[in-house]
């Protein structure tokens, strides 16, 4: 009897141990999003990840009934780490282009921008020809990063500072690192708002739109296209727009609109 007893605790601890120290289940969705774009996905008060397409790929996620995962990767990396399917989606204002289209798929568009010049509010750049023989910074690999590459001559820009992330490209901004940061309007309009040494010197029309990006192979990809298309219908994504943003979205824009699924 008494070496029954010991067994059982054995057997208990045992278990009891493995529960423990067993790896957590792998969620249905890895999505790696680049952390600290704000509004679109950052850590609030407490460290949880929240913002305007947090709250979208959540959705999305509790209407397919998949599990899902955000994973922090730098913007740059979140192209790779699609295409080698360590993660299933990405997130981070993801601009749909012809050349992204290439290798990867992306669902409907949700939002539509453009680009910005932002500086300094004391500085005498107003224009971006005001950007001749200056320091500019950019994301790496954004369409900010792309866009002042293909006008660096055009535009006479000195130097092109590359940034992992609008808060560092910011910084160094108020510094005087750079003279001026060429990045999306919206975040950068948020960004300021409560910022009044920063001002937008000038709006750069290119007409871009965002989307959730994931591999070509992407199993769900009809299923995660259906399901934004229910949410712009149901006035989700509207409501989340003007939750983050502070303005209900135009009726004809994409975050409205039912679009076609984008392709080259």
């Amino acid at each position: 009897m008494k070496f029954t007893k010991f067994a059982a605790k054995v057997a208990f601890t045992v278990a009891t141990v493995a529960a423990a120290t067993a790896p957590a289940m792998a969620a249905d969705w890895t999505v790696g999003a680049n952390i600290g774009n704000v509004p679109w996905e950052f850590q609030d008060a407490t460290g949880k990840f929240v913002g305007f397409e947090i709250d979208l790929v959540n959705e999305v996620a509790k209407r397919a009934g998949k599990s899902v995962q955000i994973e922090n990767i730098p913007f740059n990396g979140l192209f790779p780490a699609v295409q080698s399917g360590r993660i299933q989606m990405a997130v981070s204002s993801i601009t749909i282009t012809p050349k992204r289209l290439e290798s990867l798929a992306f669902a409907q568009p949700y939002y539509d921008s453009d680009q910005s010049v932002s500086v300094l509010k004391a500085t005498k750049i107003d224009k971006l020809e005001d950007l001749a023989g200056k320091t500019v910074g950019v994301d790496t690999a954004s369409t900010g990063d792309i866009y002042a590459t293909q006008n660096t001559a055009k535009l006479k820009i000195a130097t092109i500072s590359r940034y992992e992330g609008l808060a560092p490209a910011m910084l160094d901004l108020a510094s005087g690192r750079i003279d001026g940061y060429i990045s999306d309007i919206p975040a950068v309009e948020y960004y300021i708002k409560d910022k009044p040494q920063y001002r937008i010197a000038a709006r750069i029309p290119t007409n871009e739109r965002y989307s959730f990006m994931f591999a070509k192979n992407f199993p769900d990809a009809a299923k995660v296209n259906e399901i934004l298309t229910t949410m712009k219908k149901d006035g989700f994504v509207s409501a989340t727009h003007k939750k983050w943003f502070g303005t209900t979205p135009p009726a004809t824009s994409s975050s409205v609109m039912v679009m076609d699924v984008p392709k080259l």
